[in-house]
């Protein structure tokens, strides 16, 4: 009997990203499965496509979604068919050593099985195309009709969300506002600044709004993206795009920023973010560079300023805490996620989305399965 199949976006290596049928097993304990409503592009999408990455290949794409829970796994508990949820990339497995200490975005499983190896908990996956098996991504893959997904990565929120623009809370949203409220714990009355206007680095200015920053100033190259930051809460913006970051910091705040939130993730933004910082300041990294590469810094000149670099991995986001929170927050008009999405496509035209992502002309678009 032939197992019923669905749509996809497949990475090939070598190959564009291809929308194709295939095989979604059903889910095994501790699993369950989920139509999706919407996925958001991100740029961690382009890394693995672009190779800057080693991601286990072919795999079904996409990390940040939202959907509907349809079919549940033997031993699930907590969740029901029916269930709105918003799919988080990091389902943790609550016993490891991250997990016990409160550290889940740094849950060791899933780094050895879910990132590394493309599979689930069970060291396999559920999809399949014709004799050939595929890995999950990030074990969401959320460009397909369908997932399959630990019952830990699907967190439930309230049904009158609209899952359609809050499918981006589980990627951008969390690792921006999660980078402020979390990991930097900025207080009432910081001086900020924001490398990257993008849909994490606006999410980084809306965690600095909520947490009350004296000044967010947005830097960006991009003129409109700027516009936006200035709309979403930035109190001044810097355009880049003929000048140096670091410079045109030190000009606007000589003394340097209480912190400085690299939300790109190239060497030079980071480099650039740690020279920006003043005397007991951080540089919050968010964004993720290629694999390999390294910054520079005065190692001297962070010790006497009393200085700190801050790594950011998923906004330091305990997703069942942080995910109901973050929806409540847009649903209460504390939050605007509207404004981050540039509008949305069908999964077919999931090469024109990335594109769009990559020539700088979207901040996150939404595919609709």
């Amino acid at each position: 009997m032939s197992r019923p199949t669905v749509r996809a976006a497949v990475l090939y290596p070598d190959q564009a990203v291809t929308v194709t049928e295939v095989v979604l097993d059903p889910p095994g304990p501790g699993e369950v499965e989920v139509e999706i409503v919407a996925a958001g592009v991100c740029r961690s999408d382009l890394h693995a496509i672009e190779g800057h990455w080693p991601v286990p290949l072919p795999a079904v794409l996409g990390h940040e979604g939202a959907g509907i829970v349809t079919s549940l796994g033997a031993g699930v508990a907590g969740l029901e068919v029916g269930d709105h949820v918003v799919l988080s990339w990091v389902p943790v497995c609550g016993s490891c050593r991250h997990c016990a200490a409160q550290r889940p975005w740094l849950c060791e499983p899933a780094d050895e099985l879910i990132f590394a190896q493309g599979v689930l908990y069970d060291g396999t996956s559920r999809w399949h195309k014709g004799d050939d098996r595929l890995h999950h991504f990030f074990g969401v893959s959320a460009f397909a009709e369908r997932v399959v997904v630990p019952a830990s990565g699907a967190i439930p929120i309230r049904r009158d969300a609209p899952l359609d623009v809050v499918a981006i809370v589980g990627c951008a949203v969390a690792t921006g506002v999660g980078a402020v409220l979390n990991t930097a714990q900025v207080p009432a009355g910081a001086e900020l600044a924001v490398i990257g206007c993008g849909g994490v680095g606006l999410s980084c200015i809306q965690g600095a709004r909520i947490a009350g920053a004296a000044r967010i100033v947005a830097v960006d190259v991009n003129p409109a993206k700027l516009a936006i930051a200035k709309a979403l809460g930035a109190h001044d913006t810097v355009d880049v795009s003929q000048t140096d970051t670091a410079t045109a910091l030190r000009d606007l705040q000589p003394a340097g920023f209480d912190y400085v939130i690299d939300a790109i993730g190239h060497v030079e933004t980071t480099e650039q973010a740690i020279a920006a910082i003043g005397m007991g300041g951080a540089a919050v990294i968010v964004g993720a560079p290629r694999a390999g590469e390294t910054a520079r810094f005065d190692p001297l000149a962070l010790v006497d300023a009393g200085q700190r670099i801050l790594g950011s991995n998923y906004g330091s986001t305990d997703p069942r805490r942080d995910f109901p929170r973050l929806v409540d927050r847009y649903m209460a008009g504390e939050l605007d996620l509207d404004t981050l999405i540039s509008g949305s496509r069908p999964l077919t035209e999931i090469n024109e989305a990335l594109k769009e992502l990559a020539d700088g002309h979207a901040l996150r678009t939404l595919l609709i399965p």
